[in-house]
């Protein structure tokens, strides 16, 4: 069966936001116990709904009943990210695998060729089982120490096990493509991968509603050069996809469900090479709650709602061409990302600048929402 975009199995019995391209304009829509609602006439926009005291409340109460056929959103290529006017914000270096992985990038300042030989190294002076190690306590401060001592700390290890999260901007509001669209990949990159992670819906009071997953595509050569280059490894045309939809908290599915959840990724070229991988969000380093505090709070705001990439639990390394060489994307993968609560996301990798430009951003939203009179409420 080929790979594609899914809602999860129980997805009549949930809640979700989700945008579609619709003929005038992009539309908020939420699916309800299996039911369809335009929310576009209330609150014209995803964020101004999610910023709604009571999301899940609001849609059977502002919402307008629609006759669609939510499978068939699934082919018919109207899919859009879920997020519109919402911050891009990402986690990084929040799983041991990743953390380790980063560190090798810089040792190897971003040489796929010395890959291999360094990941022993970086294993044999620090070990691969850190996943009891609290970030920021005094453990994990003695290992800091010992590591300095050694000549072998890190950026990357200061943000993994030290009391601050890396948070940064992954990309602008808009940018991010749904499920079914091209992904980008810089065609000046010669070792990137796709990083699938779950992305948490937040609202401008810090409220965690929802979920949905996302791919925080990456240009490793890039930023193992510099982390200083993180920008221009992460915030390309088209690198930043989530979908198919946010799923809601409610009396079924709440964010325990999100700590017990388990992701897979799955990759297939057309050379005929497949990877298959799996990982589980609980295996993070820091709760999804202390992300979202580390992210807004007394001393930043998002006014607009955030999308929060919790960070990735995959790091794939399954050699792809030249023994040691490890996995980098060829132009034509389909990256598939699942989670049986959550559905799937599915992209096909191109080069950024063969992916359609983005054009549709804050300004040519708000006029098209004027010019249809939304929202009426």
């Amino acid at each position: 069966m080929p790979l594609g975009t899914a809602w999860p199995q129980d997805w009549r019995e949930g809640h979700f936001a989700l945008r579609i391209q619709g003929e005038d304009g992009p539309m908020a829509i939420a699916l309800a116990k299996g039911e369809a609602f335009d929310m576009t006439p209330a609150f014209g926009t995803v964020s101004a709904w999610l910023n709604d005291p009571h999301p899940a409340a609001a849609i059977r109460a502002r919402g307008e009943k629609l006759a669609l056929d939510a499978e068939a959103l699934l082919t018919d290529g109207r899919l859009l990210s879920p997020f519109d006017l919402q911050a891009l914000k990402a986690c990084g270096v929040t799983y041991v695998r990743s953390m380790l992985e980063r560190v090798i990038e810089e040792r190897c300042r971003g040489d796929a060729s010395q890959a291999e030989a360094v990941r022993a190294e970086v294993r044999g002076i620090i070990g691969d089982d850190l996943t009891s190690l609290r970030p920021g306590s005094p453990e994990a401060m003695a290992l800091k120490q010992n590591l300095v001592e050694r000549g072998w700390w890190s950026q990357y290890l200061e943000v993994g096990i030290g009391p601050d999260a890396e948070v940064f901007t992954k990309g602008q509001p808009l940018s991010s493509v749904g499920s079914g669209a091209r992904i980008g990949v810089h065609p000046d990159s010669a070792w990137n991968n796709p990083e699938p992670e779950v992305v948490l819906a937040v609202d401008s009071q810090g409220r965690i509603l929802g979920a949905a997953l996302g791919n925080d595509v990456n240009l490793r050569d890039v930023e193992g050069r510099s982390a200083l280059l993180l920008g221009r490894a992460k915030d390309n045309n088209a690198a930043c996809a989530i979908g198919p939809a946010i799923r809601l908290f409610d009396e079924g599915f709440t964010l325990e469900d999100i700590r017990q959840a388990e992701t897979t990724l799955t990759i297939e070229g057309t050379d005929g090479f497949r990877l298959a991988e799996s990982g589980k969000v609980g295996a993070i380093s820091r709760d999804p709650t202390d992300l979202v505090a580390q992210m807004i709070g007394p001393h930043h705001q998002y006014p607009d709602g955030a999308a929060l990439f919790l960070g990735t639990p995959f790091s794939p390394a399954q050699d792809r061409g030249e023994p040691g060489m490890g996995f980098t994307h060829k132009y034509g993968d389909v990256v598939h990302i699942a989670s049986p609560r959550l559905g799937a996301l599915c992209n096909t990798v191109e080069r950024t600048d063969l992916c359609p430009p983005w054009r549709f951003g804050i300004g040519a939203l708000m006029a098209n929402l004027r010019q249809r009179g939304l929202p009426r409420a």
